[in-house]
């Protein structure tokens, strides 16, 4: 067992290398003190170590799986094969591939109409969901779910709801079926802060605690519900705080950094199976694009581009990853490989769902109603 002195000295100086591997990774530390007294309390919470290179591999791979995917998606769109609304992902990719990594496939995930992080941080299937986009027999439902939902119970992504806040009570549903089934996995329910709005939500919440289900809350909170800021809507102070006092675990993350959120998804985990109770992270992000679109809305002047700008497109956590992985020893031809293969992935699923074929009238029904087996 080690002593005191030594067992402190070993967790300062993992702090001092988290810090400088940050500064060379290029990523501007303007809360220094908060961000090394959290690094102290998730160490104190955990065996913790730090992130492996094969690991922040990983999930620099998905992060970007995730990116290039949408942006395939903006340039094909104006083809018009694609006849689904789309909400897109990009700069909020970060917090659904850390919170799936950190859960390793043991993972119910529930999820609103903005779908595609997610469902491939959960999944990496391009094939699927670029054949469901263009309404393609070998999409996720033949065709008939879109975009806004984007399912693979096979996979873990349970479901995928159009209505905000609804896919909450499902993922407390189903964190009350794990419980009582004993099958060890872990019920996510992604959402944006604008579901706070919602009444569903704090039940969904305090059912949860009272039952001691385990069930994860993940709120990306971007300050917007479409385009009206959380100032106009509500007076909680804080979702940490309030979830908090219902007795459900609350952390919040304000990094814009995958493995800051891969982390604190670990300990979140851990401490609510051991205490046998739920857990909330609400997570800082910013939606990059409008709220329903592959556009910008800088036209509707409610969110300012300059400010925007700074304070994430800067640090974005695509960015930020593969600078991280440059500082770590991976060099370049490593990381380049990396990208051409995502990019050949993606291409080959984009025009494997052009080419697929459509679904006949007779599917129009098929998975839409409880069918005998």
């Amino acid at each position: 067992m080690h002593a005191p002195e030594t067992h402190w000295c070993r967790e300062i100086s993992i702090l001092f290398d988290i810090a400088a591997e940050m500064l060379f990774s290029g990523i501007l530390v303007c809360e220094s003190f908060g961000v090394l007294a959290r690094s102290v309390q998730f160490m104190n919470q955990s065996l913790g170590g730090r992130t492996t290179v094969s690991e922040s591999t990983d999930l620099y791979r998905t992060l970007l799986l995730v990116r290039r995917t949408e942006e395939e998606i903006v340039k094909l769109y104006p083809q018009n094969l694609m006849r689904t609304p789309m909400h897109m992902s990009m700069g909020q990719e970060f917090v659904p591939v850390g919170v799936c990594a950190a859960l390793h496939g043991q993972a119910d995930v529930f999820t609103s109409y903005r779908t595609h992080a997610p469902f491939l941080a959960q999944t990496r299937d391009t094939d699927r969901l670029f054949a469901e986009l263009h309404g393609r027999i070998d999409g996720t439902a033949e065709g008939k779910s879109g975009s806004m939902h984007l399912a693979a119970p096979d996979m873990g992504v349970m479901l995928s709801s159009g209505v905000v806040a609804t896919q909450i009570p499902a993922a407390v549903g189903a964190a009350f079926a794990n419980l009582r089934l004993g099958t060890q996995r872990t019920a996510v329910v992604f959402f944006g802060d604008g579901a706070v709005d919602t009444g569903v939500f704090w039940e969904s919440v305090n059912v949860a605690a009272l039952f001691n289900l385990p069930v994860l809350f993940v709120c990306e909170d971007n300050g917007f519900a479409v385009d009206t800021p959380r100032s106009a809507r509500q007076t909680v102070v804080s979702i940490v705080d309030t979830a908090r006092s219902f007795g459900c675990d609350s952390y919040e993350d304000d990094s814009s950094d995958v493995e800051s959120v891969y982390e604190l998804t670990k300990v979140a985990v851990d401490k609510a199976k051991r205490d046998r109770r739920p857990a909330l992270l609400n997570i800082k992000c910013c939606r990059y694009l409008e709220h329903v679109g592959i556009g910008d809305d800088w036209h509707w002047g409610y969110r300012d581009k300059a400010q925007v700008q700074r304070d994430w497109i800067d640090r974005d956590a695509v960015a930020v990853q593969r600078k991280r992985l440059l500082a770590l020893g991976l060099v370049a031809s490593e990381l380049q490989k990396i990208e051409s293969e995502i990019d050949d992935q993606v291409a080959a699923s984009a025009k494997r769902a052009v080419n697929s074929a459509v679904p006949t009238a007779d599917r129009l029904h098929a998975g839409v109603f409880h069918e005998k087996a």
